[in-house]
């Protein structure tokens, strides 16, 4: 038979009642669950915030995008101290024309030249790294403009002395001049700064992006005309020599459903043209997935370990409903000797529970949330609070209470009503 609404209010009134005799005690109780409920929303947070820094890191570099990056093969490594050889590696263009013609899935490719320059501007100089790349750079590697343009298909063609700065580049160059039109010095060649785009670092997380703070962008075809393929640096007094064509390739897949295949594919292709391993392939969408499910067993391993804290506090409401049933033998054996049936005995103290853990859970939803919030003010990590997790701790607060409280309230209503009313 169900409960009548006025009785279970009346109830529930009762119940409050009864903890209210000893304010102290059903306080202490509840902190097992406060704590515990926190916890659980807090390392949730915290986990959720720190997952999804990484998981954005790797979105921007785009679920459809593949980059190929050239890399000295690993016998090479090491052998900088020979003054007179030359290390010639990487990607070629002819890999770019052979990817372009026979992958029906790539949708385009960017091409992408990389030299260390110094910037000067008048009085002003900055090391620099230059990208030569093409118009759809501005594409796959999303940044705002700021001012200005970016690269075009003309600027390609035409081999034009333009160059893109990032902001960051810009404020120490250009911060007392007019950016846009300025002439930048980059090694021995002029380049008209025709566009600012925002500036990116280099490595957040665990993913390297392909731009960095101080990249210079022009058209590849300047870059290879002006710089050419061979490199010269000295460091430390040693020469490095290099030629390198193509220090890297991104490639836009038509769908993310062919990004895996397309991948093998572009990897057995450089593999027959490639005697020795001087690329490395990078897959953001399969970083991606293995980054997400990284975080879904991140989130079970914190919650597990917060879920021990509501285990306690379950504890603790069995541990004082026992000595509640124990203090009110005398007023259960009353209750049925006037007609209260078992279930109600067990109804009644099922109710207690219930409001001691939800009123528990509720303060333990605020601690929770204050909790990641002072993180985030205090130290700067990202702290994610969740709706689902606020939802499921005060769930699984509310469901610890009816578990631990079922034995107790079974006990209370299997006192024999004589031996109850003769307790003292």
């Amino acid at each position: 038979m169900s409960i009548s609404p006025v009785r279970f209010i009346r109830d529930v009134q009762l119940g409050i009642k009864n903890l209210m005799l000893h304010k102290l005690r059903s306080f202490l109780t509840m902190l097992g669950l406060v704590f515990g409920v926190g916890s659980v929303i807090a390392m949730l947070a915290v986990g959720e915030g720190a997952s999804e820094v990484a998981l954005e890191q790797i979105r921007k570099l785009g679920s459809r995008n593949i980059i190929v990056s050239a890399q000295k093969p690993a016998e090479e490594r090491g052998q900088s101290n020979v003054r007179t050889r030359i290390s010639i590696y990487g990607l070629l263009y002819a890999d770019m024309q052979r990817l372009e013609g026979t992958i029906p899935t790539v949708r385009r490719i960017v091409p992408v030249k990389l030299i260390e320059k110094e910037g000067r501007l008048k009085n002003r100089s900055l090391e620099m790294r230059i990208v030569g790349t093409n118009e759809h750079w501005f594409d796959l590697v999303e940044r705002p403009v700021i001012a200005g343009r970016v690269l075009t298909k003309l600027d390609i063609e035409e081999k034009a002395n333009v160059v893109v700065l990032t902001e960051h580049g810009a404020r120490r160059l250009l911060a007392s001049e007019g950016a846009i039109g300025e002439t930048l010095r980059l090694g021995s060649n002029y380049y008209k700064v025709i566009g600012i785009v925002t500036s990116e670092s280099a490595s957040e997380g665990a993913m390297q992006t392909p731009d960095q703070m101080t990249d210079a962008y022009i058209p590849v075809s300047t870059a290879r005309e002006q710089i050419g393929d061979y490199f010269t640096q000295n460091k430390s007094g040693t020469n490095i020599r290099e030629l390198v064509e193509l220090h890297q390739m991104i490639l836009e897949v038509d769908e993310e459903g062919h990004v895996e295949a397309t991948a093998n594919a572009i990897e057995r292709m450089l593999a027959t043209f490639h005697k020795k391993k001087d690329y490395v392939m990078n897959v953001p969408l399969t970083l991606l997935r293995q980054a997400e499910t990284t975080k879904r067993t991140f989130n079970i391993v914190l919650g597990a370990i917060a879920g021990i804290s509501l285990l306690v506090g379950g504890i603790g409401i069995m541990n004082i409903m026992l000595a509640s049933v124990t203090e009110r033998t005398r007023e259960i054996g009353i209750r049925r000797a006037i007609g209260a049936k078992q279930r109600q005995i067990v109804a009644q103290f099922l109710i207690e529970t219930v409001v001691l853990s939800f009123t528990g859970g509720l303060f333990g939803i605020g601690v929770g949330v204050l909790i990641p919030w002072i993180i985030e003010k205090a130290v700067g990590m990202p702290t994610i609070v969740s709706m689902s997790s606020l939802v499921l701790s005060l769930g699984i607060s509310v469901s610890v209470g009816m578990i631990f409280g079922i034995y107790p309230a079974m006990r209370a209503a299997a006192l024999d009503p004589i031996i109850a009313l003769r307790h003292e």
